[in-house]
This record gives C-alpha cells, sequence and structure tokens, in this order.
C-alpha cells in the first residue's frame, strides 16, 4: 500500500489565511505569542438538516501538524509580504507545534456546538494551524455524512464511489473517497485512493470502449474474452433493452459459459432506471442468469435511490458520483475554530465571542463533554461540564438544558463516556494510526447501537439534546453579561 502521509510528499504548511499570520506576528511582537491558549473545532449545523454527523479527517490533521515548518522558500516569500518583522521570521524558521490536542476518535458521530478537537497550545501555534485543520475536518466530515445518507437510503444494497471526475480538485477526489468509505460505501473506481488507503477498487466500462468497435456486440466479446467471470457490460450505450441486454446475454452464452464463466454484471447509466432494471432482471433470469449483478449510475443520491428501490427497481449495486463527492444537496459543512480560554497567572481564563445571532455565541473555557447513554445504551444527549480529569457523578450532578434553562433534567439509570481522548502531547502524536475498514465498523457500530433511529430520519430527525452542568451554565451566563457590560462602559 503506498504511504498516505503528507509528509515527504509536499509541505503544505502555508495553507493558511493570511490573517493566521498578521495576528501572530502581531502576538509576536506584543509579547503574547507564548500565552497558553485553548481553541475548539466546532460546528452548528448538520448537514441536509440531518440528525448527526460522522466525524472524519482527524487522520490528516495528525500528519499535517506533525509535519508542520517553514522552508527557507516560504520565509523569502512572507519577507517579500513586507508585513512581517525580521524577528517574527527568524522564529518562524525553527517552528514546530508544541501543544497539546484532544478529539473525537474519527468515525465519531458528532452533533452540533460540542468541541470535536480541542487545542491547549501558546497563541501563536493554535492560531496557525487553523485553516489546514478546518479544511481537511469540514470536507471528509461532510463527504462522510453525505456518503451514509446515501447508503442507508440503499437498504443494504451496496455503493460505490465514482465520483473523481467530478471533485473539485485531486485532494478533494482523494480524501473524498476515503470519507465515503468512512462514511459506509463499499468500494472507489479511484485507483490511488484504492493505493493510498486500501479501499477496494471497483470499475466497469465506458461508452467510449463500446464506441471504439463496429458494433456493442464484437466490444463486450472482446471484453469478456479479457476479463472473464470479472466482466460488467456497459448497456446503455445504444438502445438498452432491445441492444445492451441481449448482446450481454449472447456473449455470455457465447463466450462466458463455454469457458465455465458468469458474468459479474450489466450496469444501466441513463433513462428510467427502476423501470430498465426491472425488465432487465426478467431479461438475464430468463436467460439463466440468475447471479448476473445490475448496476445503476447517473447522479444518484439518497432521493433518487429511495425513489428507485421504492419503486421496485432491480438494483444490486448503486455506483454513484458526483451527488456524493461534491455532496451536492449541501455542499458546505460549517466548522469553525475559536478561541475560548487563555492562561492568566496559571488559571484558565474563559473566553467568550458574542453576536446578534444566538447560534454563534460560542460556549467558553476549557471544558469536558461526555456522551449520555440511557439503561439500554442508546445515546439520549451529549453533556458539557468544566474540565475535569474524573468523571461527574449523576446522582449528584445539577444540569440544564441551554434551550430550556427552567425544566429540570432527570439522568436517573444514565451512565456517561467521555467522548475526547488526548491525540496529541508537546507536539508528538500519541494517538495510533487506524485502518479505515475499522473506522468504518466503528460508525457502523454506533448507528445500529447507539443512534436512536428517530435522529437517523433523513427528514425532521429528532435533536439530539445538548446540557450543560449547572456551574457551566451558570458561569457561560455570568461571562455573557460581564462581557456585554464591559463592551458598554467602552
Amino acid at each position: 500500500m503506498k504511504a498516505n502521509s503528507l509528509c515527504g510528499q509536499r509541505n503544505i504548511s502555508m495553507l493558511m489565511d493570511l490573517y493566521e499570520l498578521t495576528m501572530t506576528n502581531g502576538f509576536f511582537l506584543l509579547g503574547k505569542g507564548k500565552e497558553k491558549s485553548v481553541y475548539d473545532m466546532f460546528y452548528r449545523r448538520n448537514p441536509d438538516n440531518g440528525g448527526f454527523t460522522i466525524f472524519a479527517g482527524l487522520e490528516q490533521v495528525l500528519e499535517f501538524i506533525e509535519c508542520f515548518h517553514f522552508t527557507q522558500e516560504d520565509i523569502d516569500y512572507l519577507r517579500g509580504l513586507h508585513l512581517f518583522s525580521e524577528e517574527y521570521l527568524d522564529f518562524l524558521r525553527d517552528f514546530r507545534f508544541t501543544g497539546d490536542i484532544y478529539a473525537f476518535p474519527e468515525g465519531t458521530i458528532a452533533y452540533p456546538d460540542e468541541p470535536l478537537v480541542t487545542v491547549i497550545a501558546p497563541l501563536i501555534e493554535s492560531q496557525v494551524i487553523e485553516t489546514a485543520m478546518l479544511s481537511q475536518l469540514n470536507h471528509q466530515s461532510l463527504i462522510a455524512t453525505k456518503a451514509n445518507r446515501i447508503v442507508r437510503a440503499a437498504r443494504g444494497k451496496e455503493v460505490a464511489d465514482m465520483g473523481a471526475r467530478r471533485a473539485h480538485n485531486a485532494d478533494a477526489a482523494i480524501y473524498g473517497a476515503r470519507a465515503a468509505y468512512i462514511g459506509g460505501v463499499s468500494r472507489t473506481a479511484t485507483v490511488i485512493a484504492g493505493e493510498m488507503f486500501d479501499i477496494p477498487v471497483t470499475g466497469t466500462m465506458a461508452h467510449s470502449w463500446i464506441m471504439a468497435f463496429e458494433s456493442e456486440y464484437e466490444a463486450f466479446r472482446a471484453y469478456a474474452e479479457i476479463y472473464g467471470s470479472r466482466s460488467i457490460f456497459l448497456v446503455d450505450t445504444y438502445n438498452t433493452l432491445e441492444s445492451g441486454v441481449p448482446n450481454a446475454i449472447r456473449v455470455f452464452h457465447e463466450v462466458l459459459q463455454p469457458r465455465g464463466e458468469r458474468l459479474h454484471g450489466i450496469r444501466i447509466d441513463s433513462g428510467d432506471i427502476a423501470s430498465l432494471s426491472k425488465k432487465a432482471r426478467k431479461m438475464l433470469d430468463d436467460a439463466g442468469m440468475t447471479d448476473c449483478l445490475i448496476v445503476a449510475s447517473n447522479s444518484l443520491d439518497e432521493g433518487t435511490i429511495g425513489s428507485i428501490l421504492s419503486q421496485g427497481g432491480c438494483i444490486d449495486i448503486f455506483g454513484v458520483g458526483e451527488r456524493l463527492i461534491t455532496a451536492k444537496s449541501d455542499s458546505t459543512f460549517g466548522g469553525v475554530y475559536k478561541l475560548t480560554a487563555l492562561e492568566r497567572n496559571g488559571q484558565w481564563e474563559p473566553k467568550i465571542k458574542i453576536s446578534d445571532n444566538v447560534t454563534k455565541i460560542t460556549n467558553p473555557g476549557l471544558k469536558s463533554v461526555y456522551r449520555i447513554y440511557n439503561s439500554e445504551g442508546a445515546s439520549v444527549g451529549e453533556l458539557i461540564t468544566h474540565h475535569s480529569d474524573t468523571m461527574p457523578d449523576l446522582a449528584t450532578l445539577d444540569c440544564v438544558s441551554p434551550d430550556k434553562p427552567w425544566q429540570h433534567v432527570n439522568l436517573d439509570g444514565c451512565h456517561l463516556k467521555p467522548l475526547q481522548v488526548k491525540v496529541m502531547e508537546h507536539g508528538k502524536r500519541l494517538y495510533p494510526k487506524t485502518s479505515l475498514s475499522d473506522i468504518r465498523d466503528y460508525v457502523n457500530r454506533q448507528l445500529s447501537t447507539e443512534v436512536r433511529s428517530e435522529e437517523q430520519r433523513f427528514y425532521n430527525p429528532d435533536s439530539h439534546p445538548l446540557l450543560m452542568s449547572r456551574s457551566y451554565y451558570d458561569m457561560k451566563v455570568d461571562l455573557l453579561e460581564k462581557t456585554e457590560n464591559m463592551n458598554r462602559r467602552q
């Protein structure tokens, strides 16, 4: 398997917004660069207004941070912008990340407004990794979540990623294929992703293969003679039912069957897929080809797949391209990265962002986040508390819903699980490399045993409550009032 590390292949440390450099130059000149800070990465809304998100991309973030450094070419370029002091540029020459990072394990089911990643590091170090981290986590979490919606719509039928040619660039194709596999697709047509991440690869043929021969029959015959039982014929180049399927059957009987081989499948890429697949299935079965698979492609997503199956479409494999790899129905994942605390005299001083838009008010301070499970093992909510190394005692813990602070929250019979693990310490990776198949299995276990079916609905899913300990909630309210009063006086 090809090494998938970002180290040693290219240096993308300059993948950042300019303000990260202008701010950190200012922190450096003002003597604030070494102040310890806490930043949280979180998001505010699930894609497609769904019930949850699949957290993906952590592996690439850790690789990036471990390798983070500035080259001499980078320093020379920054000097040419005439924005930065020579002292700051000298500092960047030997820059390395030395902080600690806590994060959800990759593949964890996640919900809005909880810290998926927490970075504890000097101000400069925390700030300069913002853009690169968000670009990986936002993209892969979005694609993994979209892929899972499509897989669930397929109701147990196989789903393959065939989207590379419609991806926004090479990285989007490669890491989109990785994320799609985490989300549940079984294979990818993107060969480099198969090589890099050990994802099973799949493929059929293009219309150009068929048009390169004098007839469709000759094209199918030539392919079958080369690939035998691995052949999948594209049957809609000319006429699916009058030409494509009959020629596939003919080649099976004349070429494959005499060799003791079977035809693996046919693919339908246009037309009324539900209707065509039902008629094609009958033709194949009548010809003794009950094991021949039918693959469907052409602008599929969870909506079209659900419609095809509800109409009785006889599809074994859905090849999904552009609407998966671009998450077309909701193509932006709104993950953000916000300062939540600064160290003052050995203590963490919470910081909060206030906005006229209530949803943009942040949760301040260094926090612990837990998942709440009922006695049956179902996940029924999340809990944010002040940071602690010990698990809260639910028998004595006073909890509040920020949306309904007047209501009493009863957690009798429930238990907690901490969600964040320490993935990096003093700039050194702690989190083990995990195979994609293990991450994928982890996603499936959560969805089958923990996530309530009401949260897995495509439309109007139940919300997943985010609770706070009373002491944490009171601290947030008090900080809001103090910050507002201070700004008003200024």
